[in-house]
Formats: structure tokens, C-alpha cells, sequence
């Protein structure tokens, strides 16, 4: 009977010393952004999350938080360095105001005139170079999710430059979006993104440019009367991590998370122009705001309107950058 009782008490202790690793805590990836759920980028952070929490067996989990819950998108950056939040989607142009103004070079209207030359830089040396230039910061760049091109909207018909003139319009903190604006006469305000609506509502601003699913999904169709479909500018984001929070994963899991990074970028790709076509459908049939599909001609007037900014964000940005991605698109200035 002591032998029985000694076996069973071995057996308990040998299976309580076994839980904590068993029960191990798992490694928590906050993944903080400002758009809603439905977005490309709410879809792909949840896609991404779900493939993470599923290959590594609970080991690590992604937790995401949409549509500013943690921080605004003036906040978040500085969350990220000081470790609050693991990772971040930020739009490009937030890497500017960091220190790094390289990233601006995305800003540049009109440098992209479709996915084929902007994904030769993004998936190229020259994205991945950008990328390395956050480490410095605190950061590590993973990857390049898409938005789409953006459209401006007002609420009067707006085509031709002079159409522009005198609008205040919601930006980005970004010297390029602001030049930008400011070369079509528009005065430019830089806002949190969650603020947009209100200040449209209220007439604080009086348009802004957005792809067409941040338009629709933040519903400013419904304080919008009109809809430029100008496609001038990208909007993308660079999906980051901390960096000393990054170095401290354990390899295994730093390769899973590699892995399921790169499927859910091809899945925010393909989502973000989906989403984007349909929510451009969206805007239209509600019937709220008229959507403008200016001519070859009306866009290449509104090109040359605004490449003087290229020239104005050399020193800025780095001449020899923007001549890379020139010459990566096939781009050619002089011919305008």
C-alpha cells in the first residue's frame, strides 16, 4: 500500500512539474491600426493573425486592434518604439515625420501609374533597402501591404487645377502630401485620420484624398458630394515590428511569423484591389456622391500640375532615389 501510494504521489509530482510547459504563456503580438475591420489592411491583419495563431500552436498569439482602439494614428509610432504595441501597419508617409524621409518618395504624385511599377519597387532591392533604414529607429520592416491609388473628394465638382484652388483638404503629416496640395492652390490640414469625418461633417475641412475604401468604409460618402477618380497618388503601409521585441523571438517562431507574413501579403494585395473595385461600386450606388472619371487628357493636366513637387522633394527625399524608381518604372519626366 506504501508503495502504491508513493508511486502515485511520484506520478502527480512528475505530471505537475510537466504543466508549466504545457501550460506555457504564450508570446502576445499586439498589432495596433487605424482603419475599420472591413479594410484591405483590417482583412490582412486578421488574416495574418489567424495564420500565426494557428502554425504556431498557440505559442504566439496576434491580438489586433482596429480602427484607433489603442492609439490614433499619431500615437501609434511612438507606441511602437517604446514597446507598448509589437506591430504596426503604418502608411508610408508616416516614416517622414520618423526621421527617415526616403519613405516619401512614395508620396510623390503620380511617380506610380499602376501595380506593375509600383510592385517592382516595393518587392525589388529598392523596397527592401528602404526597409533597413527603420532598424536605426527601433524598427524592422516586414513587408509592404497595398491600399490602392487615392482619389480627391470635395463637395463641389472639382477636375482641372483650377478647380482646386482655395479648398481647404485633409492630409497626412507629410511635407510631400502638403507640397502636393499646395501645388493645386488647396490649403492643406493635417489630421488624424479618425478625425476626418467630423471635420468634413462640420465643414472644419472641405475634401481629402483616400483609396476608395478608407472613403467608403469611414463613411465620408455620406458628407461628400463629389468623388475625383484621379488615382494620383499611392496609398500603401509598411507592416512593422519592434525591433527589440523582434531580436528577442525565439528563431522558430520569427521564421513562422516570416512565413505568414508573406502569404498574407499576397493576400492583402489581391484583397486591397478587390475591396477597392467593390467599394467604388459601393459609393456609387448609394447615390450620395457623383463620382468624376476625368479623361486621359484631364489627368495628364492634373500631372502636370503637380510634378513640380518631384522636383521640389530632391534634397528631401534623395535625387538619386527618385531617379532609381524612374528608372525602375520607366518613368520619364522630360516627356511630359
Amino acid at each position: 500500500m506504501n508503495r502504491r501510494i508513493f508511486f502515485g504521489a511520484s506520478l502527480l509530482a512528475l505530471l505537475l512539474s510537466a504543466l508549466p510547459a504545457a501550460a506555457q504563456t504564450p508570446i502576445v503580438i499586439k498589432f495596433s491600426h487605424v482603419v475599420a475591420k472591413d479594410t484591405p489592411k483590417g482583412l490582412a491583419a486578421d488574416y495574418f493573425a489567424d495564420l500565426v495563431n494557428k502554425r504556431s500552436n498557440g505559442k504566439v498569439k496576434v491580438e489586433v486592434y482596429p480602427n484607433s482602439q489603442l492609439y490614433k494614428d499619431g500615437e501609434e509610432m511612438e507606441a511602437l518604439q517604446l514597446g507598448s504595441v509589437q506591430m504596426l501597419a503604418p502608411s508610408l508617409a508616416k516614416f517622414g515625420p520618423l526621421g527617415v524621409p526616403d519613405f516619401e518618395a512614395f508620396d510623390l504624385p503620380f511617380i506610380f501609374d499602376n501595380y506593375d511599377e509600383l510592385h517592382r519597387v516595393t518587392t525589388g532591392p529598392l523596397g527592401k533597402n528602404l526597409l533597413k533604414k527603420l532598424e536605426p529607429k527601433g524598427i524592422v520592416g516586414l513587408a509592404y501591404w497595398d491600399n490602392a491609388f487615392k482619389d480627391f473628394s470635395a463637395n463641389k465638382p472639382i477636375k482641372a487645377p483650377a478647380d482646386f484652388k482655395g479648398l481647404k483638404m485633409r492630409i497626412q503629416s507629410s511635407k510631400v502630401l502638403d507640397s502636393q496640395m499646395r501645388s493645386l492652390g488647396v490649403n492643406p490640414q493635417v489630421m488624424a485620420f479618425s478625425e476626418v469625418y467630423q471635420a468634413l461633417s462640420t465643414g472644419v475641412v472641405d475634401g481629402t484624398e483616400n483609396p476608395p475604401s478608407n472613403f467608403y468604409t469611414q463613411k465620408m460618402h455620406e458628407v461628400q458630394k463629389y468623388m475625383l477618380r484621379s488615382q494620383h497618388g499611392y496609398l500603401g503601409y509598411a507592416v512593422i515590428v519592434n525591433k527589440k521585441f523582434w531580436d528577442g523571438l525565439p528563431a522558430d517562431m520569427r521564421k513562422i511569423i516570416d512565413d505568414a507574413m508573406a502569404e498574407a501579403t499576397v493576400y492583402a494585395n489581391k484583397i486591397a484591389k478587390q475591396k477597392n473595385d467593390e467599394d467604388v461600386e459601393a459609393v456609387r450606388k448609394s447615390g450620395k456622391t457623383t463620382i468624376i472619371v476625368p479623361t486621359d487628357a484631364e489627368r495628364l493636366e492634373l500631372k502636370k500640375a503637380m510634378m513640380k513637387v518631384h522636383r521640389e522633394h530632391e534634397n528631401r527625399i534623395g535625387a538619386d532615389l527618385i531617379k532609381a524608381i524612374y528608372k525602375e518604372t520607366g518613368f520619364d519626366p522630360t516627356k511630359l
